[in-house]
């Protein structure tokens, strides 16, 4: 068995706060900063993770840096997050955590080599969106490091 891991937390998943995909933000962050992401996964991507990261209004070094050194649990990282959100908002006018749900758009590659890796056809009834095509990756690479 691999002593790295497939982030297996749907970028469609919410904690407590409402937040979509910040669960797998914290997976990722937190497999990365004890050495055991598998291969091909960023911690902080410049998709999803990024979008999320600055929807929140957080810095992505302060994120990382954060779980590094405190390795939190879920709650305790959403609890920093409003924390954080709080300090970094002082002066300003405050905005309320709602669910967010970010759209970004997905290419035709992107698309092609998610689905070929899962050995889907790239028929009408594929999967487009970011969240699925994640979730097929995750589940291929998953399948592969520890089933196969």
């Amino acid at each position: 068995m691999s002593d790295t891991y497939v982030p297996m937390i749907s970028s469609g998943t919410a904690g407590p706060l409402g937040v979509l995909h910040l669960p797998r933000l914290w997976q990722k962050v937190s497999l990365e900063s004890q050495g055991k992401l598998a291969a091909g996964y960023p911690g902080i991507g410049r998709g999803y993770d990024a979008m999320t990261c600055a929807a929140l209004g957080l810095e992505e070094n302060a994120v990382q840096d954060y779980i590094q050194q405190n390795k939190p649990t879920y709650p305790q990282f959403e609890a920093w997050v409003k924390e954080e959100r709080q300090v970094t908002q002082q002066g300003r006018r405050s905005r309320s955590i709602t669910p967010r749900c970010a759209v970004i758009s997905t290419t035709t590659r992107r698309a092609r080599v998610s689905l070929g890796r899962a050995v889907i056809a790239d028929d009408a009834s594929a999967p487009k969106d970011a969240v699925n095509l994640n979730n097929l990756d995750d589940w291929h690479g998953f399948h592969q490091a520890v089933l196969k």
